[in-house]
């Protein structure tokens, strides 16, 4: 899997939240939104590789796992994500939501409506929304 193809499945999944959203299947449209921040960060990671070098160890083990702190602190983006934060009382509201999810809400059948529309709100919101953010790095 390369940069091009996170990229592409964190559309996809995001554009998948939302029609789960407007068919009230929240559970999955909570799950599939966070997939979708995941992905993105991911994406942001592999800017750190480069082609044909052996990748470094540290780098590829904090790598796989779906904790979105963690993967932000791989991708390098701790202190921009504090800088943002500081700038944009919004935006560290969103990633306050954003970052409670888990891939573990895939077993989660009590997921509300509310939280499912929090938490693609915080994601995907123009004007302080995480992913925005995300793309700016990717």
């Amino acid at each position: 899997m390369n940069k091009n193809d996170l990229e592409t499945l964190s559309v996809l999944r995001i554009k998948e939240a939302e029609i789960l959203l407007n068919a009230e299947c929240y559970q999955g449209a909570y799950y599939l939104a966070g997939y979708a921040l995941e992905c993105a960060l991911k994406a942001c990671i592999t800017k750190q590789v480069k082609q044909y070098d052996f990748p470094d160890r540290k780098l590829s083990l904090d790598s796989y796992t779906h904790d979105l702190s963690k993967l932000l602190i791989t991708a390098g983006l701790k202190q921009k994500l504090i800088q943002k934060e500081i700038q944009d009382i919004n935006f560290k509201l969103n990633w306050s939501v954003a970052n409670k999810w888990s891939e573990e809400t895939r077993y989660d059948h009590s997921i509300q409506k509310q939280d499912a529309f929090d938490l693609f709100e915080a994601i995907t919101e123009n004007q302080s929304g995480v992913l925005p953010w995300l793309k700016s790095y990717l």
